[in-house]
């Protein structure tokens, strides 16, 4: 379908900036998350919004995205640090000019074309890829968002704290003092690896010598010799992010198992209580974690102790990266189709109408598994007393959750605040579609309760607008990075990819900030937006 340049005016109008969120008070010592059980998740109106200093969102999307590309590139400075494992058998790639490699601490690939960017760099230069293959469990430890990225605006910040408890440069000579530290520091908890992420994804090996052999030592020919000159970076850099890409959704890089009953996030809420005022006002984007209190930061510290000492099993044992995305699969298709439909232009009244019925059927779809037969009744409902879909809501909103109540005993504070995030995300989820659906029943739109042959167009049109509005504050509060892609879809020969370091921000080919280089300060740098690239010469990010 040809759209006009006003319908796409309209929808970014209606639509932008999912990555806004709800602006934070300032004032906050006298709130408290809402309690865990279902039976009490607080006013049940269909008017109670989320508490402003709520970060239940924020934590299901982070733990949402763990170990994906896509969303870890979108918002880069990382807010979770997460213990997990490198299963037996994994490879792992290392890429050098020399055919000696070191037996101590050293960066790793998980796949072969980041590592060969390091090997072969002169044309004098040698190739020497390393292929290790790990011979039992390796112990580790993942910083999630663009971790691996060397910047000064937040990808380093937790790495950071956790070492030295403040922010350092982006340096090499940091980067070395950080694998160094790091594998210091984890020596006490049997720690093998660390896991970070820029292009592709990297692990910090700490020892080669145990838990690791060498299976191969290949010398390549180099992309100084395979490619001509004016394409071999954009190739080997477009593999790159080709190869990153794999990773890019659900399940993402699964080399990596985390174990999420041992999560620290830092937008937990009772463990960081110092950053609330802090993100007052900012976007997601603009979160960082370098500005925390010395008492919340040595909490922190203290549960991913506790997290790394903690016996196996010690959990409740429920898998919640499979929970939320069963959350995801019911809803974010759901909710992109009826943005897509409130976002037509027209005031054509059949047109109106059609679209308006077409929405009410979609609202009506999904919450389907929640409507009681009584509320199938054709009476018409009483619009003075909306209370007549509490039920409704409420079902929906506990459905995920209502079994969890007889596990609380056996989680980890971890869990806990997991379960706290989804259960505050559904609720809102199902809040506003329970309201957006129950205005289309008032209004004569359902197709079995109080349906009217010919509902008032005036009032449809008012009723549209005001799900416009609805539908957008909800998709602005998720965020999930699903609704971010490439529109229109990419062809054939093109790629959708988000811009990260150190290719694809303005100022074209160029590494935009390395080192002591100043970053341009553009919202594209800050905001990076999907765009396609082409997947054959003639190259361009």
């Amino acid at each position: 379908m040809l759209r006009s340049p006003s319908w796409y005016l309209l929808t970014a109008f209606l639509f932008h900036a999912f990555a806004a969120q709800v602006p934070f008070h300032s004032s906050h010592a006298e709130w408290q998350p809402a309690t865990l059980s279902d039976e009490d998740l607080g006013d049940w109106s269909l008017n109670a919004v989320p508490n402003p200093n709520s970060t239940d969102h924020l934590v299901f999307e982070t733990v949402h995205s763990l170990l994906q590309l896509w969303p870890n590139t979108r918002m880069r400075n990382g807010h979770a640090i997460v213990p997990g494992i490198i299963p037996k058998g994994t490879l792992l790639y290392h890429g050098r000019s020399s055919n000696v490699l070191s037996t101590s601490h050293e960066w790793f690939a998980t796949d072969p074309e980041h590592s060969y960017i390091y090997c072969g760099n002169t044309p004098e230069a040698e190739c020497w890829q390393f292929t290790l293959a790990t011979t039992r469990l390796l112990k580790v430890v993942y910083f999630d968002g663009s971790s691996a990225v060397k910047m000064e605006d937040g990808t380093l910040d937790t790495q950071d704290l956790l070492l030295w408890g403040e922010t350092r440069g982006s340096e090499m000579k940091e980067e070395m003092r950080r694998i160094k530290d790091f594998c210091k520091w984890g020596k006490k908890y049997g720690l093998d690896a660390f896991v970070r992420m820029q292009i592709d994804f990297e692990v910090m090996l700490c020892d080669l010598t145990s838990g690791v052999r060498v299976i191969s030592s290949s010398n390549l020919v180099s992309r100084m010799i395979q490619w001509p000159q004016k394409i071999r970076l954009q190739v080997t850099m477009f593999e790159l992010m080709n190869a990153g890409s794999w990773h890019s959704h659900f399940p993402g890089e699964t080399r990596v198992q985390l174990n999420l009953a041992g999560l620290v996030t830092f937008y937990d809420t009772q463990l960081a209580p110092s950053l609330i005022p802090i993100r007052a006002g900012q976007e997601r984007w603009d979160h960082r974690v370098q500005n925390i209190s010395s008492e919340d930061l040595s909490a922190a510290k203290a549960r991913l102790e506790d997290a790394l000492t903690r016996p196996e099993g010690l959990s409740s044992g429920i898998d919640w990266a499979t929970l939320i995305q069963v959350i995801i699969d019911r809803y974010a298709r759901r909710l992109e189709l009826v943005r897509y439909l409130l976002s037509a232009r027209t005031t054509n009244p059949d047109d109106v109408l059609d679209l308006a019925n077409k929405t009410q059927h979609q609202l009506r779809v999904m919450l389907t598994p929640y409507l009681p037969f009584l509320s199938a009744s054709t009476d018409p409902p009483d619009e003075t007393k909306p209370d007549w879909a509490t039920p409704v809501f409420r079902l929906c909103a506990t459905t995920h959750t209502y079994s969890m109540d007889s596990e609380l005993p056996f989680m980890t504070v971890s869990e806990k605040s997991i379960l706290q995030a989804v259960r505050g995300t559904t609720r809102e989820i199902c809040r506003m579609v329970t309201k957006m659906w129950i205005a289309g029943v008032h209004a004569g739109l359902d197709p079995l309760l109080n349906t009217k042959e010919y509902p008032d167009i005036a009032r449809v049109t008012h009723l549209r607008n005001a799900w416009i509005e609805d539908l957008s504050n909800l998709m602005a509060w998720l965020d999930w990075s699903e609704w971010v892609k490439c529109d229109p879809a990419c062809g054939p020969e093109e790629a959708c990819y988000l811009p990260t370091w150190p290719f694809g921000f303005p100022g074209g080919d160029k590494i935009p900030y390395v080192g002591t280089i100043s970053p341009p300060v553009t919202d594209e740098w800050i905001r990076p937006q999907p765009k396609c690239i082409r997947r054959v010469a003639p190259y361009g990010f």
